[in-house]
Formats: C-alpha cells, structure tokens, sequence
C-alpha cells in the first residue's frame, strides 16, 4: 500500500478514537459492517462522557447509562483458496438402469463387453462415445457399483457435476464401501464449491482405496473445508457471546425498571408506614438499592414519649427528601419487632446498605436530628 494511503488511514483511526460516534455516520456504514463482522463491539451514537457517574436524574449514583441495543452479528465473507467453481448443469438426468430386471449371464458378459468399449473410448478421449457404452453396460446390468461409479468418473471428467453426483449415489446405494463412488461424488461436489461435503466423500475413498489424484484433490479441498470449519466456530462463539450479551443487557434492564419501581414506592418526604416483617425487607432493600439512609422508628400507639417524638420524625422526613423514614408499630407488626430484638420504644436505626451504622434508643429530639443530619449527607 502507498505511504501516503497508509498515513491518511493512520489520521482516520485516530479520529475514530477520538470521537468514535463517527462510525455512525451513514457514509462508513460498509465499514460499521465490517467491524461487527470481526466481532468488534461499536460503541452508542451518543456516548456519555460521564463514564461511571450517575445518569442525570436516576436514583441509583452507580447506574450507567445501559447500552440500548446490540446488534447482531454479520458474518464476513470467507476467502477460499481457488474458489472457482463449476456452473451446475442442466441437462435431464441420465439414463439409470432398471434394478427390479433379472440379470442372466448373457446380460453380465454383454454388459462387461460395452464397459470395455467405454473405457477404450474414454482412454482415447471420446469421452461422449464412452459415456454411451457406460450407459448400455448399466442398463444390462443396473446391480453393478462400479460401473454407475465409472459413469460418475466419466461425467466428472466433462464437468458434469449433478450427473456423477447421481451415478455415485446409485454406486454406493448398491455398494456402500465402494471407494470409486466416494471419490467421484467427492470430485463433483469439489466441482460445485461444497468443500466440506467434498472432503468428506474424499476422505472415505482415501480410507477405502487411496490414489494420487484423491490426495491431490484433498489437499485443496481440505484446506478450504478447514477454512470454512474455523469461519463457522468464530461465529457460533460470537453469537453465543452476543446472545450472552444481550441477555445480560435485558437482566440490567430489568433490574434497572425494579430499582425505578422501588424507589418510586420510597415516598420522598413522607413517613412510610410498616405492617410486616416482609413490607420492611422489600423497603430497606429499596433503600439499598438507591444508595439512601434509612431511618427506622419503631413505635407503640401506648408508648407516650412516641406520640412526642412522632411529630418530630414526620417534619424531619419533610425536611430530608432523600433519606428513607419507616415506621413500625410494634404491636402491628410483631413479626418486624421480634426480628430487631425490640426491648423498648421508641427505638431508632440507621441503616445503610442494609447495615446497621447507628442507632437511638428514646425520644431523644436533638440527638436524632443531629444523627440524620450527619449521616443523611
């Protein structure tokens, strides 16, 4: 490649690291293709610059911006070596042999008398001339293997594809271990470009009776079929990882719709009655979730120094929006109290995380504002 193409390149992918939402542009959509088809991973048009900060206005200070969607993957074309391959032919089928017929001796001599005539034929290269006696030979005799797998020879020879892909099915119909059927049916389908199908049949003609030509042509064709058995690999593990990703992205998207829905049912600014074990677990884990303080008052409508400190707590949610205040009377929810080991009321705890970080034990006004105020920052 010229230097100053090279160079140019050289500008191009620094651009794109610079500001890779330009591989969005229409223009490189041959080239956006070309990058999924090596599996590469292309970034949202409208990448955030925010890296791990908070998406604006989301309740969660560790939520990312989730990737909206990943495509799927396009697979490249694979390059072959000599891929050329022959036009398939169009002729009407050849002429099969009858194989309800009896066959007598007179039959088996006359049949064996017109292959001889073929094969001098074909050896002078009237190949056209051979293939008439091939098909005499077989209709006297259509229980022979080897003579359907000499015609599928003889059409391998002239480029007919189809015709020997018949005759050497009908060969190994009759004889499933001939190795002149496998490698003819071998030869055709390496004529039309079906490379694993193709080693395969060469393969077993190998084992069966190996020649010359059967090891030439495997080389060749062994070669592609690899080819195209590391092509298909790739791509099964890079949709599987596709998939993967994509499952891990609708699990983040619905985890995300889950923490929304519980930081909804938080009720900023208000005190959020409990009435079960159960309803304070599924709060505390909201709480959690928004990376907010929680502040948990157990209570008793006999207890006096509660009906005092009540008032207190509920301005205080007003007052801080952001942290949670939960209320549990302990004669309602007797469940939530004897899992908090309740001795006395009011008894306040402040969690974070889901962790107990601090706690007041009394209607203590000062002390539990003081507290909020220096933990709800």
């Amino acid at each position: 490649m010229e230097v100053e193409k090279v160079e140019e390149l050289k500008r191009f992918v620094e651009e794109c690291k610079s500001n890779p939402s330009i591989i969005h542009d229409p223009s490189l959509s041959f080239f956006k293709s070309y990058l999924q088809s090596l599996g590469a991973r292309i970034p949202s048009s409208k990448k955030s610059n925010q890296g791990d900060r908070p998406v604006p206005g989301s309740d969660f200070p560790g939520e990312s911006a989730v990737e909206n969607d990943i495509g799927d993957i396009v697979e490249s074309d694979i390059e072959l070596d000599e891929p050329e391959v022959q036009d398939p032919d169009d002729e009407p089928p050849q002429k099969m042999g009858d194989p309800s017929i009896e066959v007598t001796e007179e039959d088996l001599e006359a049949a064996q008398a017109a292959k001889m005539k073929a094969m001098d034929a074909i050896s002078e290269g009237r190949l056209d001339e051979g293939l008439e006696f091939l098909t005499e030979a077989i209709t006297l005799n259509p229980k022979s293997a080897i003579l359907y797998a000499t015609r599928a020879n003889a059409f391998v020879k002239l480029k007919k594809p189809y015709a020997a892909i018949r005759d050497a099915d009908a060969a190994l119909q009759i004889n499933p271990d001939s190795a002149k059927g496998y490698k003819a049916r071998g030869m055709a389908r390496a004529m039309l470009g079906k490379w694993e199908d193709a080693a395969s049949d060469l393969h077993l003609a190998s084992n069966l009776d190996y020649d010359e030509e059967i090891g030439g042509v495997l080389k060749k064709v062994e070669h592609n079929s690899h080819k195209i058995e590391e092509h298909r690999r790739k791509y099964e593990r890079l949709r599987k990882d596709n998939e993967r990703r994509k499952a891990e992205l609708e699990q983040k998207k619905r985890q995300a719709a889950a923490d929304r829905d519980a930081v909804a049912a938080l009720k900023e600014g208000q005190v959020i009655g409990i009435h079960s074990r159960n309803e304070l677990d599924s709060k505390l884990k909201a709480a959690s979730r928004a990376s907010r303080l929680a502040i948990l008052y157990f209570t008793a409508t006999w207890c006096g120094p509660c009906r005092v400190i009540s008032p207190i707590f509920t301005s205080l949610a007003e007052k801080y929006p952001k942290a949670v205040f939960l209320k549990v009377d302990i004669d309602e929810a007797r469940d939530a109290a004897s899992a908090w080991n309740i001795s006395s009321v009011p008894t306040f705890f402040f969690l974070r995380d889901g962790k107990e970080v601090d706690r007041v034990v009394g209607a203590d006004k000062n002390t539990l504002e003081r507290k909020i105020a220096q933990l709800a920052k």
